[in-house]
């Protein structure tokens, strides 16, 4: 006769198992924790009232279902949250930011897309739960995998499970690992005992506020997605507001600089995933080569690539402003102008390409004048001199 219900000790042995099942499947951490998040709701709610989210429809389309995993997948009791680490080591120490002529791509995305990788791995995952379960004579285990497709707090419950504490950034770190890892879900509907959530270890420690060049972290733990750089080059699909064109300085894809200066990184292991290492053409990538990718080469280069969602249009709008911020060079109002004259932009594109041709044009004008300044003042010296020379009567 099959069991209905698992005994406390063979629960308990079965969390066990899954941790370690996890590590065998390339998960860093495996922490478990209860469904519990309606001490989130008030929050997400304000966030939202406020409009942090900016166009992204989808965090308020399902009301609070974010924060009740339970109505997302019904009979879900426990959620098993995983963590992959993804730094990758030709990581560097992010130089390409100090050089306005190449690109920075953050680092997440510089090689296979990690959707698909983590869902198949906590599929895996739970299907060795349920074959464990079967084995003990229990066929009623259901689960359902996600990782970055369904409305639900991932990061409250990564905490909840022992993954690490929410940083003021408003990403999970953890004291041995840092941030430089993705989370996944796991909702399964057995009553797993819960791991015990770490301090918090931040403490007075605000790098990652003042660090932000948008001045997107308008409290600490409270992100104004609309300012941020992540979501201005990647979610948002309209143009970027001028205000924020020059504080983006050569990011194209994405951000990193709260978790670049967060001391917690310091001890970010290197990911054991090759998928997420670098591609070769992503390291330290020159923005004109990138700029001068067709839309075939851009398919081509990212496929596979987090960084394909985004479309061939919004990465020319990207480089574009990356290039009117680069330094000023004729080269780069050469590309600008050609790339403008062609069928592969729209007008979104052309917008931003025209902005960084006066920003360009801009600088050189600057240039020019700074060199002409100093002349200037030289022959005015030389005519003075002269006039000294000359006959009162001259």
């Amino acid at each position: 006769m099959p069991n209905t219900v698992l005994s406390v000790n063979q629960l308990a042995e079965l969390a066990r198992e899954i941790k370690q099942w996890g590590k065998n499947l390339g998960f860093a951490h495996i922490g478990i924790a209860d469904v519990d998040l309606s001490a989130h709701e008030d929050d997400l709610q304000a966030w939202l009232d406020k409009g942090y989210h900016g166009d992204m429809g989808y965090m308020a389309n399902h009301g609070m279902m974010r924060a009740r995993p339970a109505e997302l997948h019904p009979g879900c009791i426990r959620v098993i949250s995983a963590r992959m680490d993804y730094l990758p080591p030709d990581a560097g120490f992010a130089s390409n930011l100090t050089d306005p002529n190449l690109a920075y791509i953050s680092r997440y995305a510089g090689g296979r897309d990690y959707h698909k990788l983590m869902r198949q791995r906590l599929k895996q995952l739970g299907e060795k739960i349920a074959s464990h379960c079967q084995s003990l004579e229990f066929n009623d285990t259901d689960f359902r995998p996600f990782v970055d497709s369904a409305p639900i707090l991932e990061r409250p419950l990564a905490e909840k499970a022992g993954l690490g504490w929410t940083g003021k950034h408003s990403l999970i770190l953890h004291p041995d690992a840092g941030s430089w890892f993705f989370l996944g879900e796991l909702l399964i509907n057995l009553p797993l005992p819960t791991d015990v959530p770490i301090k918090d270890g931040c403490n007075t420690c605000v790098a990652c506020i003042k660090s932000c060049p948008t001045d997107a972290i308008v409290a600490p733990y409270v992100v104004d997605a609309r300012r941020c750089i992540s979501y201005l080059t990647i979610e948002l699909q309209t143009a970027i507001p001028e205000e924020f064109r020059p504080l983006i300085g050569n990011r194209i894809y994405g951000c990193d600089d709260c978790q670049l200066v967060c001391p917690v990184n310091a001890k970010a292991p290197l990911t054991q995933e090759t998928d997420f290492h670098t591609r070769a053409k992503l390291i330290q990538p020159d923005l004109l080569s990138l700029f001068a990718w067709s839309e075939s080469a851009f398919l081509s280069n990212t496929e596979g690539s987090a960084i394909r969602r985004i479309g061939h249009k919004r990465w020319l709008r990207n480089i574009a402003v990356a290039l009117g911020n680069a330094t000023a060079s004729d080269d780069i109002i050469a590309a600008l102008t050609q790339k403008a004259q062609t069928d592969e932009v729209d007008a979104l594109v052309i917008e931003h390409i025209e902005w960084a041709i006066n920003q360009q044009q801009a600088k050189l004008a600057e240039q020019a004048l700074a060199i002409i300044e100093p002349l200037s003042r030289k022959t005015q010296r030389v005519i003075r001199s002269v006039q000294k020379g000359l006959p009162r009567d001259a």
